[in-house]
């Protein structure tokens, strides 16, 4: 061979392999801007021209034949491991190869929602629907939760302070909202998760008002519970924490009166109360017994929380529903406007 092609596929010969590792030096390092995260699948025996087909259709990677020769070069090859994943387009491909090569599998998740107003034992009921819990486990955890630990607290409240007559330590803390948790997750984690929530919504703020107000945390979940049970429509809300603010204060109507308590004894929402039903012996009779019961009937939301703190201004001392399909109150300061409504559902009703 001449000299002078020698000299040129030699100067070839360089310039592809400069090439070749710029290449493995921008796309192993040069991030992309973040904007696509995808959870894909690598399954058990998958070649490394199998994986770097499905990170590039997943648009997680520019050039599957780069992914090959970046692996090769690098002793990745042969080395991935099979599962779920979770990446993103924001990640170099050494961060991309470094994942898949150490076998950090994103485990499949389960979603659960709890709504506001429900139960201990409605959500104990609901995770073992769902295959997440065992349901009398998990009520069991949140009857004696804290027994164990004299230290053990809630935000603004010791738990050791919780009346004993609470058919569950943890009713109304248990924070309503959609989680998510893996299969295997037990139910101490779960709950420790919804705790955990109930302390980011009832923050410093909210402590400091309850303080205000000359009430503890216990006392403004367990309004807020009432509230949440009572109150159907966003508006009525402060205008029922009212209700129950300005009985608490007044001697002449000590009686809360919340059907909602009656319906918490017999563990049910029967629509329509008896005369037995309201005679029924129990703590958290508030026909029976005056003053707050000794604690929620239920998980408060957000709102619900809101309005017990920040009851409207109003000087109502009683509500009953209208039973006119709206979903609506009438209020009213005196007994006798009082009588004069129950009369005017009472005709709703037919």
């Amino acid at each position: 061979m001449p000299r002078i092609k020698r000299k040129t596929a030699h100067i070839i010969s360089i310039a592809l392999f400069a090439l070749f590792a710029f290449s493995l030096f921008f796309f192993s390092f040069w991030r992309v801007k973040p904007c696509l995260t995808r959870q894909i699948q690598v399954p058990i025996g998958s070649s490394t021209a199998r994986i770097a087909s499905i990170l590039q259709e997943e648009g997680l990677i520019q050039s599957a034949l780069l992914f090959r020769l970046v692996s090769k070069y690098k002793g990745y090859d042969g080395h991935f491991q099979a599962g779920h994943y979770q990446l993103n387009n924001g990640m170099t491909l050494e961060e991309i190869l470094q994942e898949l090569q150490k076998g950090t599998v994103k485990r499949e998740g389960i979603r659960f929602t709890i709504p506001e107003g429900f139960t201990v034992m409605q959500i104990a009921t609901r995770l073992e629907e769902e295959g997440i819990a065992d349901k009398e486990t998990f009520a069991e955890l949140c009857r004696v939760y804290g027994e164990c630990d004299p230290e053990a607290n809630l935000p603004g409240q010791r738990i050791s302070e919780i009346p004993s007559q609470v058919l569950f330590r943890l009713e109304g803390y248990l924070y309503p909202d959609t989680y998510e948790v893996f299969k295997d997750t037990t139910e101490e984690k779960i709950i420790e998760l919804m705790l955990a929530r109930f302390a980011e919504i009832f923050n410093e703020e909210c402590l400091r008002q309850a303080d205000k107000m000359g009430l503890s945390t216990h006392q403004i979940v367990t309004i807020a519970s009432l509230v949440e049970k009572e109150a159907t429509l966003p508006e009525e809300r402060a205008l029922i924490s009212a209700v129950f603010h300005n009985r608490l204060k007044t001697t002449a109507e000590p009686l809360l009166q919340s059907c909602a308590t009656i319906q918490y004894i017999l563990g049910e929402a029967k629509p329509v109360l008896t005369n037995k039903d309201l005679a029924i012996d129990s703590p958290f009779n508030t026909y029976l017994y005056p003053n707050l019961p000794p604690g929620p009937i239920a998980s408060p939301g957000w709102h619900a929380l809101y309005a017990a703190l920040y009851p409207a201004d109003v000087d109502y001392l009683y509500f009953v529903s209208r039973e006119d399909g709206s979903n609506r109150h009438y209020f009213s300061r005196t007994l006798q406007e009082h009588n004069a409504f129950k009369k005017i559902a009472r005709q709703n009703r037919h």
